[in-house]
């Protein structure tokens, strides 16, 4: 080995040498300018990504409302039609109770059509998107569908509650064409409260008429 000392040449030379080597390899002397672009794609691919996210939830909200507009067209196309035929359907309710319930013969055949005519009538309905609103004793009294006509005292039904629809009501597409008439368990009933309170405590006494529609 050589005892001559180098020179600013000959380290120039190695440096030559050394940056001809890591091009040879893929390598640079300067490694952050080459991350440079790959960073540039990801921050494109983030902001399509992000502009992806935002149509997808403008199309989700144009698609929820053109359902609204639509449900809305429709039922201000059929509601007063299906107003109309609301007596009907109460018509055929009387009928079938006042109806005997041991008919025979002729009787019993004419019950049948009328069975079958009104759930003919109500699968029409609700095909149009005219629900039947009918609760069962028990079920929790709703201000938006239930109408309270009277309240009475109840050994079974908590207080609150239902108790008896006296008549049907009928919904079109969420929206209450008209509230089902219903008698309401007095205060106290059933044994205990419903929770949250009886909401008819300040009602009139019972057997008196009272408006509770929201």
């Amino acid at each position: 080995m050589s005892d001559k000392p180098l020179n600013d040449e000959d380290f120039t030379e190695l440096d030559a040498d050394q940056a001809e080597a890591n091009a040879e390899h893929g390598l640079d002397s300067h490694p952050g300018d080459d991350l440079a672009p790959l960073d540039a794609v990801i921050a494109e691919r983030d902001e399509w990504k992000d502009r992806a996210l935002r149509v997808a939830a403008e199309m989700e909200n144009l698609k929820r409302r053109s359902e609204t507009q639509q449900n809305d067209a429709r039922a201000f196309a059929i509601q007063r039609f299906a107003k109309d035929l609301l007596g009907v359907a109460d018509n055929l309710e009387r009928a079938l109770m006042a109806a005997p319930k041991d008919a025979d013969g002729p009787a019993a055949g004419l019950v049948t059509g009328l069975e079958l005519t009104q759930k003919s009538l109500l699968q029409a309905f609700e095909t149009n998107g005219l629900k039947r609103v009918a609760p069962q004793p028990g079920d929790a009294f709703d201000p938006h569908l239930h109408q309270a006509m009277m309240e009475q005292p109840s050994d079974t039904v908590p207080g609150g509650a239902v108790l008896q629809t006296m008549q049907a009501g009928f919904e079109l597409f969420g929206r209450t064409v008209r509230p089902a008439m219903v008698v309401v368990a007095a205060k106290g009933s059933g044994g205990a409260s419903s929770g949250g309170g009886n909401p008819y405590a300040a009602a009139p006494a019972s057997g008196q008429t009272f408006d509770g529609k929201a």
